[in-house]
């Protein structure tokens, strides 16, 4: 039965979401991927919906709202007036070879790791929509994507402070 709703919801969710996403400023694979979730938790409960193509609708658009309410509050991290303490030549050296350690153990990272990592601590404080489009990736996915990596930055890491 899942998977004959599933196929038979796929077109009408792709272009419902082509539809939408411009407008609320999301990729279209992402308020898909959120609309199967929403789909997939309502069949879990036991609580399908009456009109899957109604509901689809609804879905899609209640997603694009919530994109669109939480694109307009995101803002990018104040950065902090410097401390006279931040300028003492001991730490600003111990802080460059911090950022060197660790821009070398983003390098050994495998698959896709080093460029997410790079684009995460990129100065220009990107978004995760413009990391997502930069790479290539849903926007969904990147916090799954990044969970990965940084737990294995976090083991290629351990040794390398163990042994300070």
């Amino acid at each position: 039965m899942t998977h004959d709703l599933v196929t038979a919801l796929r077109p009408l969710l792709t272009a419902e979401a082509s539809a939408e996403a411009h407008a609320s400023g999301a990729e279209p694979g992402d308020l898909e991927q959120a609309v199967w979730l929403r789909l997939l938790e309502r069949l879990e409960a036991q609580d399908p919906p009456r009109d899957p193509q109604g509901w689809l609708r609804r879905a899609v658009r209640s997603e694009a709202r919530r994109t669109r309410r939480t694109t307009r509050r995101e803002r990018p991290y104040a950065v902090e007036p410097a401390d006279d303490a931040d300028r003492d030549p001991e730490r600003l050296a111990l802080a460059a070879a911090r950022r060197r350690a660790l821009r070398d153990a983003v390098r050994r990272l495998p698959g896709r790791c080093p460029r997410l990592m790079e684009a995460l601590l990129s100065p220009q404080d990107l978004t995760y929509r413009e990391i997502a489009g930069e790479l290539g990736i849903s926007q969904g996915s990147l916090g799954p994507e990044r969970s990965k990596c940084l737990g294995c930055l976090r083991r290629l890491l351990t040794p390398e402070v163990a042994a300070r």
